[in-house]
């Protein structure tokens, strides 16, 4: 039964739970970590680590997708990002940063970034973007909005995709926005490639959005603290412990539905630690897009910054360009960690920013967890009410 409170006078309010709120339970059998698997599977491709990026070009290049891919993840490539804009994209996100030093508002960062995706869509850096990833044999996935999925999919398709994701801050089974609406049912069964799309928030969405044929379903639209603002625009916020467990529902259903079609569902926001990646994990998620936490990394074409693909929007822009959570790593201000680490660890910091799968591992060995499909199922409870 859900939990709803009033607000008001003949208004009431469900009661939902951020991720900071629940707390993994352990059981009473442990194992090694060195037993524990965080493998994890979509369609015909297998991944090591339940990480995918988001489709920013703060973490979205051709080498980070390839460095990501080689850890273990999935990088993601922004089909409406500055790679498929620019022939030098490294130089224009260098004047970003440089105007994002210099004004502690942002407000020149984000401007510049607008005048930059103003700049149209050049099919040839696009496909040359998508080939290097490829041809460096990872995973290749690319990312469309939902109003320009008819438009560019076509495009990315051609060049060698391998998944598709459609994501947008908010997404419906059916945009109808435009001309023509994009019904997506029909949309992806007219794919030779899996499909992820997203964002939810909630039970219904999410198996309208298993009903199109999508492969998996992203929760949530990528909130990080300092650096989304969709909740301060919008309004809309997704309390994600909650809208993780209500897609989970959603994949039982459906897979009870379908007699056995698993979509999976993938966790988007407010996950910053290792122990964030856990709960999102024990409250059903399959995989977690990881962001900011990761715009550290050596490798990242933002150099320690990060804004939300959102941060371009040309009339309402929802993300600034923000520095990196992850504090200092030594005597050098300046020092960033390598990817490997910040995924796989050796670590010295105590606060879960880097070694973020060895994390996880960690947690499901001290519940007594072999797999991630395994860990859906630890005991939870939730503190703060």
């Amino acid at each position: 039964m859900r939990d709803l409170v009033e607000i008001g006078m003949g208004r009431t309010a469900r009661r939902t739970y951020e991720l900071a709120d629940i707390n993994i339970v352990p059981s009473r059998r442990t194992r090694s970590s060195k037993e524990v698997s965080t493998a994890w599977q979509i369609d015909a491709y297998r991944f090591d680590a339940p990480v995918v990026a988001h489709p920013t070009d703060a973490v979205g290049g051709p080498d980070f997708a390839i460095a990501l891919g080689r850890q273990g993840g999935l990088g993601v490539l922004n089909a409406e990002g500055l790679w498929a804009r620019h022939r030098d994209p490294e130089a224009r996100i260098a004047e970003v940063l440089e105007l994002a030093e210099k004004d502690f508002t942002g407000v020149s960062a984000i401007r510049r970034l607008q005048e930059l995706h103003r700049e149209p869509i050049d099919p040839e850096f696009l496909g040359a973007a998508i080939k290097r990833i490829r041809d460096a044999g990872v995973t290749t996935a690319v990312r469309v909005s939902p109003q320009r999925a008819t438009e560019l999919t076509p495009t990315v398709v051609a060049a060698g995709i391998d998944l598709l994701i459609i994501h947008g801050t908010i997404i419906s089974a059916e945009h109808v926005g435009g001309e023509s609406p994009l019904n997506l049912k029909t949309f992806i069964g007219e794919l030779d490639v899996p499909v992820v799309a997203g964002g939810v928030a909630d039970h219904r969405t999410a198996l309208h959005l298993m009903r199109t044929g999508a492969a998996g379903v992203i929760v949530g639209y990528g909130s990080v603290e300092g650096a989304t603002t969709t909740r301060d625009v919008l309004g809309i916020g997704i309390p994600m412990g909650t809208a993780i467990a209500d897609a989970a529902a959603a994949r039982r259903d459906y897979l009870d539905e379908t007699g056995g079609r698993y979509v999976h569902v993938i966790a988007d926001g407010d996950i910053h630690t290792s122990g964030d990646v856990a709960r999102a994990i024990a409250c059903g998620a399959d995989a977690v897009v990881l962001g900011a936490p990761i715009a550290a990394a050596t490798e990242a074409p933002g150099k320690g910054w990060y804004w939300p693909s959102a941060a371009a929007h040309p009339s309402l822009p929802r993300g600034s360009v923000a520095p990196s959570q992850l504090g200092p790593l030594g005597e050098d201000p300046t020092e960033r960690p390598a990817l490997e680490q910040i995924l796989h660890g050796p670590t010295f910091e105590a606060r879960g920013q880097l070694n973020i799968v060895g994390g996880l591992r960690r947690a499901m060995a001290k519940a007594g967890y072999s797999d991630l499909k395994e860990f859906q199922k630890v005991e939870l409870n939730v503190g703060g009410y």
